[in-house]
């Protein structure tokens, strides 16, 4: 008769003696009676919550590891809570939860984990990520900095999302400590629509469409493809004085039309952009400084993936607010394809005066699990 799991044989690692088929991730999620009923498929290829349509509510969790975690310990931390996301994500609770009514509504809930550079040096293993080089524009705060471990949450409902994060951190925490939460928050659009910033502009409309190419690694070690990296970047936009700039500066500064998205020169926000196009007296249409110029890539396997969410975190005495964009940048490469990007917009972006990074933090995204498998088992069990 078979004995059921529990959270001590988990812990034990029990999971990671079962061998079974790569299981590739349906196209479609599970749809229910209702939309907070939806289930997106954790076991996969690929980790869910990147290529997912993204949700209108994330949190991204970042953990240092306790002193003494090493390689096994981390195999059993990543053993239990691959198990608690596998169940959540399927709308059931994870072993030890103590309020499963709230497992019930998934809401297209994800969880996905990255690995920082201080995971690899716990495990006494080569890091494939490490910190970015300074870049002039950035005044970064140490309480947003790198973390050992990331646990990115995704739902369409707050109140999911806000279960799964305390159950994530209630697992997790004899074997780390939280470094910061940070929560963020977009329209929920239909797939293939581009959402808006708090700027209001349309943020994410040039995103590679083979991801293939550009997001999932197909070489180096064998444990990370099928993986990619993840750029977490905090940017605080300073709210007020973009208040104060007018349509006409704000287009110039971003080099698009704020109605629609599209660039200067054309109709549409998908068309392209004419970098060579004049005015009447001779000036580019676009110009050198430009946000969509200094961020464009004309090869598309180095384009990065933007899956952007917006925070805010209420208001000064004085009405001022703290808000921004958690900058999420998946690629396969970070110094091929993230670092020229942020390097030309550190040297000469418009948008600079109205935008600063106070946050930066990279990690190695694995790639997903068999459904008797774990994230991370091909690197450490």
């Amino acid at each position: 008769m078979t004995q059921p799991l529990t959270r001590r044989g988990l812990l034990a690692g029990g999971a990671a003696t079962v061998v079974g088929a790569l299981a590739a991730r349906p196209t479609a999620p599970t749809a229910q009676a209702s939309p907070t009923a939806v289930a997106e498929p954790f076991d996969g290829v690929h980790q869910a919550g990147i290529a997912t349509p993204p949700q209108a509510h994330a949190v991204f969790a970042g953990f240092d590891l306790r002193t003494g975690v090493g390689k096994e310990a981390i195999g059993r931390l990543l053993r239990l809570l691959t198990d608690d996301a596998r169940r959540l994500t399927g709308g059931r609770p994870a072993l030890a939860d103590t309020e499963p009514e709230l497992a019930t509504m998934p809401a297209r809930l994800t969880v996905t984990f990255g690995f920082g550079p201080g995971l690899f040096a716990a495990a006494d293993l080569e890091s494939p990520v490490r910190p970015l080089p300074p870049f002039k524009t950035d005044q970064l705060r140490k309480k947003w900095g790198g973390a050992d471990l990331l646990v990115q949450i995704g739902s369409d409902d707050t109140l999911t999302l806000a279960h799964a994060l305390r159950m994530i951190v209630k697992d997790a925490r004899a074997f780390a400590r939280v470094r910061w939460t940070q929560r963020g928050f977009r329209r929920s659009a239909p797939s293939g629509e581009t959402q808006r910033n708090l700027m209001g502009q349309l943020d994410g409309t040039v995103n590679p469409t083979d991801l293939d190419g550009a997001v999932w690694i197909s070489d180096g070690p064998q444990w990370l493809r099928g993986g990619t990296t993840l750029v977490l970047r905090r940017i605080r936009m300073k709210l007020e004085e973009w208040d104060a700039t007018d349509r006409v500066g704000r287009e110039f500064t971003i080099g698009r039309r704020l109605d629609n998205g599209a660039p200067l020169t054309g109709r549409a926000e998908r068309d392209e952009p004419d970098f060579n196009a004049l005015t009447r007296v001779g000036f580019p249409v676009i110009s050198e400084f430009a946000h969509i110029r200094r961020a464009h890539v004309e090869d598309p396997g180095l384009r990065i993936l933007r899956r952007p969410y917006n925070y805010d975190e209420g208001l000064s005495r004085e009405g001022r607010s703290d808000s921004g964009l958690l900058f999420a940048s998946y690629q396969a490469d970070i110094e091929r394809q993230f670092v020229p990007i942020q390097r030309r917009l550190a040297e000469g972006d418009l948008l600079n005066e109205w935008v600063t990074t106070i946050g930066s933090a990279v990690f190695a995204i694995p790639p997903g699990c068999s459904p008797t498998g774990w994230i991370g088992d091909r690197l450490l069990a």
